[in-house]
């Protein structure tokens, strides 16, 4: 064979060896690339060891189950922005209530206790963060929780509560107090529901004086609502609201601190004041909304160009869907449904908003909060 021929077998030779392992290799790569790291948070009045943690694959809904925590009533946490701590509850009506500081490996998904922090408040059941600060929502307290986080990831004390008000026309439920989430707004307000009050309230955070500052009524809802969840949609325009009571999702459109009512739909058709849930999928086209204690199950709203919402199905689903969360990729929402102890998968049909049970269920005790990663 000629030299020039040579040359040209082996540039041939090595081309192809090159393509050959990159084919061997890529759906190795595919393969890490789909699984996400989950946590889940449960009761534990019923054997449960609290957090635990799953590696979850975005392309085929199959969850592997990897260690746990003790924690006790970890029913709400908030992972940092950068995956590295977890801010989670301990949900309890006495003066024992915390919030607590965990450390989180996002390669090997396992947990270390940092520390935590008395709310002040009884019942817990709600968590943010910024990365300055973290705030929790104090139901039964009735107030706000406001810790600074220190450079470790670890929480100081709580500096200051802000209470809502009772006054509702639902004698049985808004007699007292409660407050049941608190947020931050894209542009850094942070927004609270007013339980028995029927309002979003708004406040920013003084970080020189170390204290909430009152910035009035972001928004009034109708008498006996009961507002519980708000979750704004990707581009910051537009924020919607799960009432519990009224069983209705009320749209906003934001702006500096104020939300102005847009639409009221219902959501929980069975009326049986047991509205929980909002999410908004990664696209923003489509408000998926859980309500509880009569015809479970998930709402499916298509969102409009003005943010206002067209209901265009529902989907039953087990006993108790409290928290639910959506995969990054948007190819799944899987629902913690806390009274048939199981988390719930099901595909998602991004162009119809639609939902199918995969039947691929993780079976675990009193599940009620699912968070993905941060990616």
């Amino acid at each position: 064979i000629e030299q020039g021929n040579v040359r040209d077998l082996f540039c041939a030779n090595f081309k192809s060896i090159l393509l050959g392992a990159a084919l061997a290799v890529s759906p190795v790569f595919g393969f890490a690339d789909s699984n996400i790291k989950m946590v889940v948070g449960t009761y534990t009045d019923a054997g449960s060891q609290g957090l635990y943690s799953f590696s979850f694959d975005q392309s085929t809904g199959k969850a592997s189950g990897i260690t746990s925590l003790k924690v006790d009533n970890p029913s709400y946490f908030t992972f940092s922005k950068d995956g590295r701590n977890i801010y989670a509850v301990s949900e309890k009506n006495n003066a024992t209530a915390v919030l607590n500081s965990i450390g989180y490996d996002p390669v090997n998904g396992t947990f270390a206790f940092k520390n935590s922090q008395l709310t002040h408040g009884g019942d817990p059941c709600y968590v943010s963060t910024d990365g300055k600060i973290a705030l929790t929502a104090n139901y039964s307290g009735g107030t706000i929780s406001v810790f600074p986080i220190l450079k470790n990831g670890t929480l100081d004390k709580s500096l200051l509560q802000l209470g809502s008000v009772k006054g509702g026309p639902n004698r049985s439920r808004q007699n007292t107090p409660h407050a049941h989430c608190a947020i931050f707004a894209p542009d850094g307000y942070i927004l609270t529901t007013d339980f028995s009050g029927d309002r979003i309230l708004c406040f920013s955070y003084n970080k020189r004086d170390k204290k909430l500052e009152d910035h009035g009524i972001a928004a009034h809802v109708k008498a006996g609502s009961g507002p519980r969840h708000l979750v704004f949609s990707p581009n910051g325009k537009y924020a919607f609201l799960m009432s519990e009571l009224s069983g209705k999702v009320t749209v906003f459109s934001y702006k500096d601190g104020k939300l102005k009512e847009l639409q009221t739909i219902a959501a929980d058709y069975a009326h049986a004041h047991g509205g929980a849930d909002i999410h908004v999928s990664p696209d923003g086209m489509f408000v998926y909304a859980s309500t509880r204690l009569k015809g479970d199950g998930i709402t499916i709203f298509r969102v409009g160009n003005k943010g206002t919402l067209t209901r265009v199905g529902a989907q039953l689903t087990g006993k108790h869907p409290r928290n639910f969360a959506i995969t990054p990729n948007g190819n799944f929402l899987l629902v913690a449904c806390r009274d048939d102890n199981s988390i719930q998968v099901y595909s998602r049909d991004k162009d119809t908003g639609l939902l199918k049970n995969t039947h691929q269920d993780i079976v675990l005790s009193h599940p009620v909060c699912v968070k993905f990663y941060p990616e």
